[in-house]
């Protein structure tokens, strides 16, 4: 792959930003070096993650609040991050084709990535394609992740604003998740809210979110959306600014939550690192192969194959 033109890409050349996250993605040669180059160039933009159980109204939510904002001059970036299969590492590209009208627009940049077997419904790579569109000067960024409930808690490592999205008649269902989402949501929004039983989800939410704890003091506000007929849109952009502001204002109570998502990058990169310095050593690869063969024919254990590859 051809280096990326740095003047082009913090210009927000469509093509070169298209061409940036694809290196990112796939850890080609000189990948480490343009992050490097990105990094100082970002902090400008608002990223919006979006999260919340399969069967929301994710899609249709970001199809709308990007409208609402490209609408208002500003350019947008989205990006969805789907389901991948486990064998071939492939995504499912549902929200390009849902999207397709949208990303016409050329204030509109949307871009699908595999989760790649992340748990927490982020691909490895998103936080890298995130900046990427802050530094070429997208204003504002949203993030779509994979409707997986309490594991995708690690959205908050990457974005400035978090919106959990529910539905009415979840039932049970909202106190199955409280555990890991109600704590990482700064905005909750109640989809679908022509549905019976909203005032019911709606009086469990606010119960819930009585008994939470935030550090910085913030009171989430809850919105109520019909996406499809794109009403409460503006209320939602109006509580993710709300939010955006009061951040600002409480800096240093929220210093503590940069320091630890900071703290959690670098780790990851280390793993990463590590992992691939282990496995460039020769035969390494080789031996993986053998001992997974002989782990699935019950030979070996993996404890004790991770113990043999390591005491190599």
């Amino acid at each position: 792959m051809p280096e990326i033109d740095l003047e082009k890409l913090f210009a927000g050349d469509t093509r070169t930003v298209a061409r940036a996250i694809t290196k990112v993605e796939n850890g080609t040669t000189g990948a480490a070096d343009l992050m490097k180059a990105v990094f100082p160039q970002t902090g400008k933009a608002t990223v919006i993650g979006i999260t919340g159980a399969p069967g929301a109204g994710k899609s249709s939510l970001v199809d709308k609040l990007a409208l609402h904002y490209k609408d208002a001059g500003e350019r947008v970036g989205i990006v969805c991050i789907d389901p991948s299969s486990p064998f071939s590492g492939g995504a499912i590209l549902g929200d390009r084709i849902r999207m397709a009208t949208l990303g016409l627009d050329k204030n509109v940049f949307i871009r699908s990535m595999a989760t790649r077997g992340n748990l927490g419904g982020l691909s490895r790579s998103t936080v890298d394609a995130v900046a990427i569109l802050d530094a070429a000067g997208f204003d504002k960024i949203i993030v779509e992740t994979v409707g997986v409930g309490q594991d995708e808690v690690e959205i908050v490592k990457t974005a400035d604003v978090s919106v959990v999205v529910l539905v009415p008649g979840m039932g049970d269902d909202i106190q199955a998740i409280k555990a890991g989402i109600m704590e990482i949501g700064d905005v909750f929004v109640i989809n679908k809210a022509d549905r019976e039983g909203v005032l019911r989800t709606q009086k469990e939410l606010e119960a819930l979110l009585s008994l939470a704890h935030r550090p910085d003091m913030w009171n989430p506000p809850i919105v109520r959306t019909i996406a499809t007929e794109n009403k409460g849109i503006d209320d939602l952009a109006a509580a993710i600014e709300s939010y955006s502001c009061y951040r600002h204002e409480a800096a240093g109570a929220l210093q503590d939550r940069k320091i630890a998502v900071a703290r959690w990058r670098l780790t990851e990169l280390l793993q990463e690192a590590l992992l691939e310095k282990l496995l460039s050593k020769n035969g390494t690869r080789d031996e993986i192969e053998l001992l997974a063969a002989q782990i699935a024919d019950k030979h070996i254990d993996p404890y004790s194959a991770v113990e043999q590859i390591l005491g190599n």
